[in-house]
C-alpha cells in the first residue's frame, strides 16, 4: 500500500509504500491436469518459471482496490512455484520477477513499489530502480473501500497522456509530490505530522485528476472523526484511501467511513512480507 508518492514513482520520483497485514494465500500444485486462473499476472509467473501446474487463491485484499492486489498475488505466487517446483530462487530475484512480470501487464507504465513491499514486508523507500527499506513504525491505520472499481493502467495513462498535453502544469505537481515523500521519511515517527504530509500529497493527486467523489467523501469523514490524515491510496479513480489515527480514534473514523457506504479495514504495519503458511 502506498504512503506517499504514486503516480510520481511511475517517472523516476521516490514514493513510499508499506505492507499491511490483509494476505493472499496461494497454493501450487505440480499436477497432471493444471488448472490455471484467468489472470495475465498469475500466466506470467508459469512463464517466467518455465512450469505448469494448478494454482488456488484465496485473498483478503480487495481486488481493483488501490492496495497492490496484483503484486501480492503475483509474489505469493511465484514464491508458491518456487517451493512446489525447487526453484531456489531468492526473494530478491522474485521480487525482480514480479515487477517485469507487472511492468508487461501494466504495458510498460508499472512501479516495483508494490511488488517490493509484497515480497519484504516493512516500509520501503523506492527511487528509480534503488529500493531501501526504512525503519519499521507502529502506525494505526484505517482503510476506506470505496466499492468503486478502478483499472491501474487506466489511471497511469490518465496521467501520461495529461502530463504530455500540458507539462508546464503537471511536472511542477510531480516535483511538489517528490517534495512531500522526501519530507514524510523524517517525520515516520511522528504521527500527526505526517498525518499533515498525508493531506498534501491527497490534494496533489487530486490535481492530477486521480481522484473520485466518494474518496474525496471518505477522506474529509476520516479526518473530521480525528485522524492526523487521510489520502488516496494507489492509482485513484476509485480504489481505497487510508487514513493514519490516534490508537482511540481508530474505530470512531472506522465508523465514519463506513456511514459514507463503503468498506473499513483497520490494519497496521506487517513486517514480514511473503512468507509460507501451512495449512491454511
Amino acid at each position: 500500500m502506498f504512503l506517499f508518492g504514486e503516480h510520481a514513482v511511475v517517472y523516476g520520483k521516490p514514493g513510499i509504500a508499506m505492507a499491511i497485514k490483509p494476505r493472499v494465500f496461494v497454493t501450487v500444485r505440480n499436477t497432471t491436469r493444471p488448472q490455471r486462473a484467468r489472470s495475465p499476472y498469475i500466466d506470467g509467473c508459469f512463464d517466467v518459471m518455465g512450469v505448469t501446474g494448478s494454482v488456488y487463491i484465496n485473498s483478503q485484499i480487495p481486488s481493483s482496490s488501490g492496495l497492490g492486489s496484483s503484486a501480492a498475488v503475483t509474489v505469493a505466487t511465484l514464491s508458491a512455484i518456487n517451493d512446489e517446483f525447487g526453484k531456489n530462487k531468492t526473494r530478491e530475484e522474485i521480487a525482480n520477477m514480479a515487477f517485469e512480470i507487472e511492468k508487461q501487464v501494466q504495458k510498460g507504465r508499472a512501479s516495483p513499489t508494490d511488488t517490493t513491499v509484497s515480497a519484504y514486508g516493512g516500509i520501503v523507500l523506492i527511487t528509480g530502480n534503488s529500493r531501501r527499506r526504512l525503519p519499521p513504525q507502529n502506525m494505526h491505520l484505517v482503510i476506506g473501500d470505496t466499492l468503486v472499481s478502478h483499472t491501474t493502467s487506466k489511471m497511469v495513462e490518465q496521467v501520461s497522456e495529461f502530463k504530455r498535453l500540458h507539462p508546464e502544469i503537471v511536472d511542477p505537481v510531480l516535483a511538489a509530490i517528490e517534495g512531500v515523500s522526501l519530507a514524510a521519511i523524517h517525520h515516520l515517527h511522528d504521527p500527526k505530522e505526517l498525518g499533515h504530509y498525508m493531506n498534501m500529497n491527497h490534494a496533489l493527486l487530486d490535481a492530477l485528476g486521480v481522484g473520485h467523489p466518494q474518496l474525496s467523501r471518505l477522506v474529509i469523514a476520516a479526518r473530521s472523526a480525528g485522524a492526523f490524515g487521510a489520502k488516496l491510496t494507489g492509482a485513484g479513480g476509485g480504489g481505497c484511501m487510508v487514513a493514519l489515527c490516534p490508537r482511540q480514534h481508530k474505530q470512531r473514523v472506522a465508523g465514519a467511513i463506513e456511514a459514507c457506504d463503503a468498506r473499513a479495514i483497520m490494519t497496521s504495519i506487517d513486517t514480514e512480507g511473503v512468507k509460507k503458511e501451512r495449512n491454511v
